[in-house]
Parts: C-alpha cells; sequence; structure tokens
C-alpha cells in the first residue's frame, strides 16, 4: 500500500511540471510583451531534456506558419515522448550527448547560434531552456577542442561538483553560455521560456545561462577548479583560456547592463516547489498528514539519505504521514559501481532503516526519469524490504560503498521506471509511514 501512494504521489509531481500543463498562450503573450502579429519572423532554439515537448506546446498555441527552429534532445529522447505530450511538426527535433556533450551537442550549439546571428530587430527569437540544455548545447570557446571540453565535464561529474560549480566553469570555456546566445542574437527581440532544474531557479545558472546576464567569473571558474583539486588535472589549454579571462575584460561573459539584454525578457514556467506542491496535495488527497521541507536537499546523497531517514523515524504524531523533499543532491564516485544520486539517497535511508519496526516507505527519483548514467528515475526501500535484500544474499553496504546502487535495485525489484519524462524540476523525495 505504502509503496503504490508513493509511485503515485511522484507520478502526480512530474505531471504537473510536464510542458502541456505549462506553456499557455496567456504565458507567452505575457512574456513577449507585445502581440505576436507585429515581428516580422518568429523563430524557436531550444535545448534540454523537456525541449521536444516545450516545442510541442509552443506549436499548439502559434499558428504554424510563424513557426520555424530546432530543439535538441538526449539521444533516444524522441522515441519516448509521453502520450500525454505534442510532438513538434514545424520545428525539427535533434537529439546529442548528455551528460558529455558531443559533436553533435557542438552542431546544434552552431546551429542555434546562426538562428540568432540571422534575426534582426524585427524578428522574435523564442528559446526553450530545461535541465541537460549545458551539455545539449557546447559550442567551445576558439583554440579548444571538443575532446577538452569532455575531459573537464567528466572531470567535474566524477568529483561530485554540484551544478553550480560545473555550470561556472562550462560558461567560461564556451562560445554560447553565460549570456554569450542573447549577445549573438541582439538586436532581436529574445524571450526565453525556462524550466527550472537548480536550487534556487537561477536563471543564470540552468542550461548555463545562454540569454541572461552571467554573475559567475573566470576567477570564480579557476577557484572552483582548484576547491575541487582539478586545476592542475584538466588539460593545460583550458588553464590556459580561463587565465587569460583573469586579465583579459574582453574574455569575460556578458553582465548586466550589456547592450545585448536590452530586449530580452525570460520567464520560468515550473521548479521544484510546484512539483512538491502537486505531490503534497496528492498525498493530503490520500489521507497523509503532509510536511514538505522548506529547504533544498544539497550536498552527499548517501547523508542525505540518512538524514530524511533520521527524521521520518523520529517523526511525531499519530496518523499516516507524509514527507517530501527536493532538490539535488551528488555522489562523489569512489567505487567501481553504477547508480545515480536518487539510488544512493535511497540505500544510505533503507540503511538507517533496517531495524525499525514501524511500516515506512522512502521513494528518491529525479523528475526527469532518469537518475545518473541509468535507465531508471530512483528507487524505494522500506525496513522489510531491506530485510528481505539480506535474506536473499545481498550486502547493502558493500554495493553503497563500491557506488553500485543500480546492481543492488535491480535485484531487489525496487525501482522507479517511468522512462524520459521531458521535464526536469530536479528531484523528489517521498517518505511515508504508517500510523
Amino acid at each position: 500500500m505504502l509503496v503504490e501512494d508513493a509511485q503515485t504521489v511522484y507520478a502526480a509531481a512530474v505531471r504537473s511540471v510536464q510542458p502541456d500543463r505549462l506553456l499557455t498562450a496567456t504565458a507567452l503573450q505575457t512574456l513577449v510583451g507585445r502581440p505576436l502579429g507585429q515581428f516580422g519572423c518568429i523563430q524557436v532554439v531550444g535545448a534540454g531534456k523537456a525541449a521536444m515537448a516545450m516545442a510541442g506546446a509552443l506549436e499548439a498555441i502559434l499558428p504554424d506558419r510563424m513557426l520555424g527552429g530546432q530543439v535538441v534532445v538526449p539521444y533516444g529522447y524522441p522515441a519516448t515522448l509521453p502520450a500525454a505530450q505534442r510532438r513538434p511538426v514545424a520545428i525539427d527535433v535533434v537529439e546529442a550527448g548528455h551528460p558529455v556533450p558531443d559533436a553533435a551537442s557542438v552542431c546544434a550549439a552552431e546551429h542555434a547560434l546562426h538562428v540568432a546571428s540571422s534575426c534582426t530587430e524585427d524578428d522574435l527569437l523564442l528559446v526553450l531552456l530545461s535541465g541537460g540544455g549545458s551539455a545539449l548545447w557546447a559550442v567551445p570557446t576558439p583554440g579548444v577542442p571538443l575532446e577538452v571540453i569532455q575531459e573537464v565535464s567528466r572531470a567535474l561529474l566524477l568529483c561530485g561538483a554540484d551544478i553550480h560549480q560545473l555550470n561556472t566553469v562550462r560558461k567560461h570555456l564556451s562560445r554560447i553560455k553565460g549570456g554569450r546566445f542573447a549577445r549573438a542574437a541582439h538586436p532581436a527581440t529574445l524571450a526565453t521560456v525556462v524550466i527550472s532544474d537548480v536550487p534556487g531557479d537561477d536563471l543564470s545558472v540552468i542550461a548555463s545561462g545562454p540569454t541572461v546576464p552571467d554573475r559567475s567569473t573566470c576567477r570564480e571558474a579557476v577557484a572552483t577548479l582548484k576547491t575541487l583539486g582539478l586545476w592542475d588535472r584538466i588539460p593545460g589549454v583550458a588553464r590556459d583560456v580561463l587565465t587569460r579571462g583573469l586579465h583579459d575584460p574582453g574574455k569575460e561573459t556578458p553582465k548586466a547592463g550589456d547592450p545585448c539584454f536590452a530586449r530580452a525578457r525570460a520567464c520560468q514556467l515550473a521548479g521544484n516547489s510546484d512539483a512538491l506542491t502537486a505531490a503534497c496535495a496528492q498525498a493530503e488527497a490520500r489521507g497523509y498528514r503532509t510536511s514538505v521541507s522548506a529547504a533544498n536537499i544539497t550536498g552527499e546523497a548517501r547523508e542525505a539519505g540518512r538524514m530524511i531517514a533520521d527524521r521520518v523515524l523520529h517523526a511525531a504524531g499519530a496518523g499516516p504521514r507524509c514527507f517530501l523533499w527536493g532538490g539535488e543532491t551528488t555522489v562523489t564516485v569512489t567505487g567501481a559501481g553504477r547508480g545515480g544520486r536518487n539510488q544512493e539517497i535511497a540505500l544510505a535511508a533503507g540503511l538507517a532503516l533496517e531495524d525499525a519496526r514501524r511500516e515506512i516507505v522512502i521513494l528518491s527519483a529525479g523528475t526527469d526519469g532518469i537518475d545518473g548514467p541509468t535507465d531508471i528515475a530512483g528507487a524505494w526501500v522500506s525496513p522489510d524490504g531491506m530485510r528481505k535484500a539480506r535474506a536473499q544474499g545481498l550486502n547493502p553496504d558493500a554495493y553503497l560503498a563500491d557506488n553500485n546502487t543500480y546492481a543492488f535495485f535491480r535485484q531487489t525489484g525496487a525501482v522507479v521506471e517511468p522512462g524520459p519524462t521531458h521535464t526536469n524540476v530536479m528531484d523528489v523525495v517521498i517518505a511515508l509511514a504508517a500510523g
């Protein structure tokens, strides 16, 4: 019963932030600020896990004759569009690498820059951005090979860098990130529609902020790499680019007040708090007294899992309880296994729950339907489930130590597997306790 309820609450959270629920004619008109018929041409570009569904929703509210353009999504996404989402027809959909960019990411970004530079002051350029956009739009700064960007990206991901650290570095090695796309689009009217996948919903961090002023600097990028112990391990050409940026303001990303932002607007359609609101409503409708954490969960995933389990174990009060968290943790990879941050949260929480005699379920899953380099969104645990796993001969401590959570949960069957959801507002954790 608790497992089914947790899965239902998760599904409600995801459905609430899918593009067809969010992108309306009213929202678009408010963003643009004047009648769409006044523009000479409307072009569309976009990048991210939600970009295809956003393009479909956009076509539903705009005349087809006004549309043209291209969006890029991770490999395999076009075949997984949920039935409820409209498939774009006039807007092309291409695929590229994620979370590490590849040659297709470069082609997609170069195409977007070409579209931007071809727009005139009479045109409207609509940009659809969501989580994953940083990898899917990747044009290295001149003199930096794609292989260097790939190496830096992998190093940042493996060391447990958070999204702010990742994008601070990536923005300063790119020709499209950190407001540089807005510079290419000027003087066209630039309207960006965003689904947020970052803590704090900072537009300059989502997809590395290609259309908004950048608050980060080359100096911060260098400091980030040094703090993470990566400065001496990344290729010298990347260090050279960042070092030159310390002394040459012309190599810095555009900041607030730059003329390229004079005709640029952006709006956020949804973020993690919206998913949590929907999850709370669904849990209450199913009879749970619900508490939503005011703070995002961040930091090491396994530490977050232990904290969540402790909160549930020590909760007072009678009757069925639901506890909700949102955010995005990180995993510092030290083992040789395969998994993701939500699977680490779940397994760490499960270990902390093992001796509990209450009926408890903790489910942790990504709203994008994908957790790390795996084909599942996350996993769920319960005290009884952990005891059964040990009875099967599984050692959860060893699986967690080896970052091999995927193998553990595949063997127990306690996986959350919706497939790509074509949205992305970070992760949700749902803890249910029977009365």
